[in-house]
């Protein structure tokens, strides 16, 4: 098992911008949000930006898409048509996977309640891809049921409640052992997976792992994991592998959590703030001029 450390990261710096302007950094689509859980889009939309994706479009459901669009002015947002229970319809899982191929990576997932609705919209969406994604919350449910490996390597970001539905596990035994569990996944699966807790592991399809310990108590609030989604997506959309998608975007997320716990304590800081902090965290790595 590797630390995750910050001389692990100099010596596999992110993908540079070159100079063609915001396509050259990647261009971002997530899907997401629902009638009760509209500002999870918003989050992992604002951490995208901010962990430095040139282009952003947001497909959500088409009552809640006007606010989306106010609240975010940097994105395009696309109104779908959304069941009874307020989320996305699966029928338009068509559409979503031909704007998908206009992008460079997407983020399925955050927000997305209503249990089968979600799974079914998923599950046309995800064997559809072209481009890499990052699978979150209600979309991870499909994963079991699609007949084979997607045709780009996904990244998953389940907690211990969710890994546990993944592979028939009690939570219990997720948290027990989350290494074993993240490797079982990762193997069956075919992704690299996030496995979220106090200590975060990632490990890639061949069972390479990493550890990253520097987390704070106070990340575990609501939104925090469609932030760290939404910044694992830029990187994938910007030319990161998807384990040092996975690896960077753990350690900028758990990074800005210890910043703000110098600032404002150990909880009570809000997962809206932590984006903000990702531009400089970032900005330490760059390469100086000699």
């Amino acid at each position: 098992m590797t630390p995750v450390t910050p001389e692990l990261l100099r010596a596999h710096p992110l993908p540079t911008p070159g100079e063609g302007g915001k396509d050259a950094r990647g261009g971002v689509l997530i899907v997401g949000g629902c009638v009760a859980v509209p500002g999870a889009a918003l989050l992992a939309a604002t951490a995208a930006l901010r962990a430095g994706a040139g282009r952003l479009r947001i497909a959500t459901c088409r009552s809640i898409a006007p606010s989306l669009g106010l609240a975010m002015p940097e994105a395009l947002v696309m109104g779908l048509e959304e069941t009874p229970s307020g989320g996305i319809a699966p029928g338009e899982a068509e559409r979503l996977a031909e704007t998908a191929g206009r992008m460079d990576a997407v983020l399925i997932g955050p927000g997305m309640m209503g249990g089968d609705a979600a799974e079914a919209l998923a599950f046309g969406v995800l064997p559809r891809l072209e481009v890499p994604a990052v699978i979150d919350a209600g979309a991870l449910g499909c994963l079991p049921k699609l007949a084979g490996p997607l045709r780009r390597q996904p990244v998953i970001t389940p907690h211990a409640g969710e890994m546990a539905k993944l592979l028939g596990r009690t939570r219990e035994a997720i948290e027990a052992d989350p290494e074993a569990a993240a490797r079982d996944a990762a193997s069956a699966l075919r992704c690299t997976v996030v496995m979220k807790g106090a200590q975060t592991h990632i490990v890639s399809p061949e069972g390479e792992t990493w550890l990253f310990t520097g987390g704070t108590v106070g990340l575990a609030t609501s939104g925090s994991g469609d932030v760290l989604a939404g910044i694992i997506t830029a990187l994938l959309a910007r030319g990161a592998p998807p384990a040092w998608a996975a690896i960077w975007g753990v350690f900028l997320h758990g990074s800005a959590g210890s910043r703000l716990v110098r600032r404002y304590g150990g909880i009570g800081f809000l997962a809206r703030e932590i984006a903000g902090e990702v531009p400089a965290l970032m900005g330490a790595f760059a390469p100086t001029a000699d």
